[in-house]
């Protein structure tokens, strides 16, 4: 790959943040501060900044109910998304939507989502969206293993073949669908080689590897760009803590668990860069802690928010169109 410094120094605070995020609401949720459920992303930082690294605020993603990660990789801000995390009313979503429904239009972020298989036909549309404009916008979907056998997944990848889209899906198989191992419940294990039976390339990669992800996804986002159609990316990965916060995590073993932070992201990163005269570590930890005041002011600013206000209860449940937006609703069919 070839990044320079300013991109590396950028893909470090990027992960860096999201690590210092989730671990602070690990802390919190714990105190009982959090109102409702917090899935966390801490272990997987490197397969969201890896893929979003190579977005700008005009390409999309879709996300799943563990998508703080990706909220941040996509330049989401922090103070908005720990206001919405605390159902306050400067958040992301006007502290309606809490920690599995975080999204930003604007940063092209489509919306966590708390259904599984969920995101897969949300790209397709956002995809196509993308062809009938003429633009080379991209879309990349995030989701599980678990999601991988969910049947919108795959209609979804067979869509996207059939009309090439520009999509890139991404399989973040952090080794647990909840609870269940991929091993049990994935028939072959080999999820990657799912997607060549929909005519599209795939690659399993190292998941913990920020180049190794950033590199295949460069590809991939390439491919989609030229109108090649979609890719598909198995990034192997592994989540920290439990499924949800407050979770026993009784299926799975300390030794498991020393194995995968004994190939921590943000350490590989940071040992690679530094040994490679790249980025020197002084700068890396003076981002170390920028970001963690920046992760205190913003609980701090949540805190002392605002709730939502009753004025506001039946808002933001339609959205009006433009009437340059309307085309999807006329009657004439759909030309790929």
């Amino acid at each position: 790959m070839d990044m320079d410094r300013n991109s590396l120094v950028e893909a470090y605070r990027r992960m860096r943040t999201i690590r210092e995020f989730e671990d602070r609401l690990h802390k919190d949720f714990a105190g009982g501060e959090i109102p409702g459920f917090v899935h966390l992303y801490a272990g997987e930082e490197a397969v969201a900044v890896g893929l979003c690294s190579h977005l700008g605020d005009g390409d999309f993603i879709t996300s799943t109910h563990r998508g703080h990660g990706h909220c941040i990789a996509k330049g989401v801000d922090t103070a908005g998304m720990m206001a919405e995390i605390y159902g306050k009313a400067p958040g992301s979503c006007n502290g309606k939507g809490g920690s599995m429904h975080i999204a930003d239009v604007d940063k092209g972020m489509l919306g966590a989502n708390g259904i599984v298989g969920g995101g897969p036909p949300l790209a397709c549309g956002a995809a196509l969206s993308a062809k009938k404009r003429g633009t080379d916008n991209v879309v990349i979907c995030f989701f599980g293993d678990g999601a991988s056998n969910q049947g919108t997944t795959l209609e979804g990848m067979n869509l996207a073949g059939v009309w090439k889209l520009p999509v890139v899906f991404v399989c973040e198989n952090n080794g647990y669908a909840e609870t269940t191992s991929y091993k049990y419940s994935v028939s072959g294990t080999d999820i990657a080689a799912r997607a060549r039976g929909f005519g599209m390339p795939s690659v399993a990669v190292d998941g913990l590897d920020f180049f190794a992800v950033a590199e295949a996804a460069g590809e991939a986002i390439a491919r989609a760009r030229r109108g090649e159609g979609p890719t598909f990316i198995e990034a192997q990965t592994y989540r920290y803590y439990g499924h949800f916060e407050g979770d026993s995590i009784a299926y799975r073993d300390r030794e498991e668990e020393e194995s995968f932070r004994s190939r921590d992201c943000l350490s590989r990163f940071r040992q690679t860069v530094t040994s490679q005269g790249l980025v020197e570590a002084a700068d890396l930890d003076a981002i170390d802690g920028a970001v963690a005041a920046e992760i205190e002011q913003a609980v701090t600013d949540a805190l002392s928010a605002p709730d939502p206000s009753l004025d506001s209860l039946t808002t933001d449940v339609y959205v009006d169109f433009p009437a340059s937006q309307l085309w999807m609703f006329q009657d004439e069919p759909v030309r790929v």
